[in-house]
């Protein structure tokens, strides 16, 4: 087996998620707004919500049973930079209004001004965070 075959079948089953979610429901697969929407009053949107939060956390289910191993995670810096990091990224998800799966997936595909736009600061920052980290360290 590829060392490539479980990132191209995960690649896949994103895609086919995303492009589900809004033949579906209609509206753009974004994790942020999904979660987001966990937290608000429920309303019609609520069980498509729940089902794709839990296809998430099937996910490394899934893997285990297709590959015979579990997904290895081991955050460098602690937990406290790993945590630091998520509430920066669930800031600015929100104050971006979306993330990387809605702007970068969904928006991309669609060719929404405002996802290229978005991908293009995303991308652009996480540079001169490699750059500005390797020099601290």
């Amino acid at each position: 087996m590829s060392a490539y075959l479980p990132s191209l079948v995960g690649g896949m089953l994103i895609g086919l998620s995303v492009a589900l979610f809004m033949v579906l429901n209609g509206r753009v697969a974004g994790i942020s707004g999904i979660v987001a929407g966990l937290f608000r009053k429920p309303d019609e949107r609520l069980a498509a919500n729940l089902l794709f939060v839990a296809g998430l956390l099937a996910g490394p289910v899934l893997y285990h049973a297709m590959w015979g191993d579990w997904p290895i995670f081991r955050p460098e810096g602690g937990l406290f930079l790993f945590g630091a990091a998520g509430l920066l990224v669930g800031f600015g998800s929100r104050l971006g209004s979306g993330c990387t799966s809605g702007h970068g997936v969904a928006g991309l595909a669609r060719l929404s001004p405002r996802s290229i736009a978005a991908v293009a600061t995303f991308l652009a920052t996480a540079i001169v965070t490699v750059f500005v980290m390797g020099l601290a360290s």
